[in-house]
């Protein structure tokens, strides 16, 4: 049942939370949802398509993007920016489509103060150990960026309290039942539902 205008869903937290993984596995279960594709700077991985996973540009034109206002949020992280291209959210909305972002912390924050209303889950492995051995075993990265991803993430846990949810992700299929409950539990709010009332 969808409302006259669609719902935003904000997920984020530190690298290597399994953000990707939860996310293509609600989005795989429900048919209500659309995936907002960001824009990155970074090179693709192995496996990633363009205008898929990420849209992937030049630092020159992302700068551009930035000046010319069409990012929902941007920042830049670990040497890489990342950004949401407002234009295809905004649209997306408009049209009834409830839509989820996968963005990092700064990139939420900026989400926040410009669309109160969106709605936000930090996700996260059950330790930092576990995080740091998700990071290690996924053969990506050097050992300094490691480091610095690790840096990050104990910043990024600090502004935890200012989500409105937490998803604990210790088994990915918990952890996408829990966020497509979020989902859930927001659709069915009474403001978005008493309009549908008849009597």
């Amino acid at each position: 049942m969808r409302t006259e205008r669609g719902k935003l869903f904000v997920v984020s937290g530190p690298s290597g939370a399994g953000k990707s993984t939860v996310i293509s596995r609600v989005m795989a279960a429900r048919d209500d949802v659309v995936f907002s594709v960001s824009a990155t700077t970074r090179t693709p991985r192995e496996g990633e398509v363009d205008g898929v996973n990420y849209f992937f540009i030049d630092r020159q034109r992302f700068k551009e993007m930035i000046d010319n206002g069409e990012f929902l949020e941007y920042a830049e992280y670990v040497t890489n920016f990342y950004g949401t291209p407002r234009k295809a959210v905004m649209e997306r909305l408009a049209s009834g489509l409830n839509v989820i972002l996968d963005i990092e912390v700064q990139g939420a924050a900026q989400v926040r103060e410009r669309m109160p209303e969106a709605v936000t889950v930090f996700l996260t492995p059950p330790s930092f150990k576990e995080l740091e051995n998700r990071l290690r075993n996924r053969h990506q990265d050097s050992e300094e960026m490691i480091k610095c991803r690790l840096e990050r993430a104990k910043a990024e846990y600090m502004a935890a309290e200012t989500y409105d949810y937490i998803v604990i992700n210790e088994d990915p299929d918990v952890a996408a039942c829990e966020l497509s409950s979020i989902i859930t539990a927001e659709l069915c709010r009474t403001a978005e539902r008493i309009k549908l009332l008849e009597y």
